[in-house]
């Protein structure tokens, strides 16, 4: 690993991550994924944000309690499993500003179904203010259940793929903490980033850095639901299409 306390090798590592792909992967994901407008109206990241969950369990159910897993790097965009996800990532990062700035973390699913609108709301998974951050800060990086804890991505049966946002953005002061009160489950569901982040002067457009992935329901959700959220697993039916002659339909056709 190179140095960053050296002007030199902080400017090689950043010119690496910002020609050689990695930027134009994720911004290509955050882009196709429609994770801008769908969250927020710009994203401009300023470093590398690296994520590590655990690999997929092996599919012979006799090695799948016999064999320890070992955490592997997402790459952005893909799909995961729910039961890989059952823990909190590892947090890798790689700024490159030497001086100590604060950031908050937040992790949101973007697509839980709301049978009130017939269309799709958000749910906060994670919360972290306040973490300082700088060139030097060793990885992993984040606490993982300091403030608003990690609840682990369960998505919906009978539901599209879910887009799962990780995002650690700049706060509008580097140095003064924000106060921020801990999301309670029932804040958690419907959860409004840009309402949230015109509130705390946060914007992605200054900076920071992001990640997002996808999951479809299967069956260890259920196990979710029942020993780690403790909730009755709800059930949706699939989403009807869209009848573009809905309109027509409803009219007389002869007068």
């Amino acid at each position: 690993m190179a140095d960053l306390s050296k002007p030199i090798y902080r400017h090689l590592v950043e010119q690496r991550w910002r020609e050689e792909g990695g930027l134009d992967l994720l911004m290509e994901r955050i882009y196709q994924m429609k994770v801008v407008p769908d969250m927020l109206p710009e994203l401009q990241p300023s470093f590398d944000l690296r994520i590590r969950y655990l690999e997929p369990p092996p599919k012979n159910n006799y090695l799948r309690t016999r064999v320890k897993r070992k955490l592997r790097q997402v790459e952005p965009g893909i799909f995961l499993l729910p039961e890989q996800t059952r823990r909190p990532p590892e947090i890798y990062t790689t700024l490159f500003h030497t001086d100590t700035r604060l950031y908050t973390l937040l992790m949101v699913d973007l697509d839980v179904p709301n049978p009130d609108t017939q269309s799709f709301t958000t749910y906060l998974h994670w919360m972290q203010p306040n973490i300082p951050l700088s060139a030097s800060t060793a990885s992993p990086t984040v606490p993982l259940q300091a403030h608003t804890p990690y609840v682990p991505p369960h998505p919906h049966r009978n539901t599209p793929y879910h887009r799962y946002v990780l995002l650690v953005l700049p706060q509008a002061s580097a140095s003064d903490p924000i106060d921020v009160p801990v999301f309670q489950e029932s804040d958690r569901l419907g959860f409004d980033f840009r309402a949230f982040a015109a509130q705390y002067g946060i914007d992605g457009a200054r900076g920071g850095g992001a990640h997002m992935w996808r999951e479809v329901w299967d069956e260890t959700v259920s196990h979710i639901y029942k020993f780690t959220l403790k909730q009755e697993e709800p059930r949706f039916g699939k989403m009807p299409k869209p009848d573009p002659y809905a309109e027509l339909k409803s009219k007389k056709k002869y007068l």
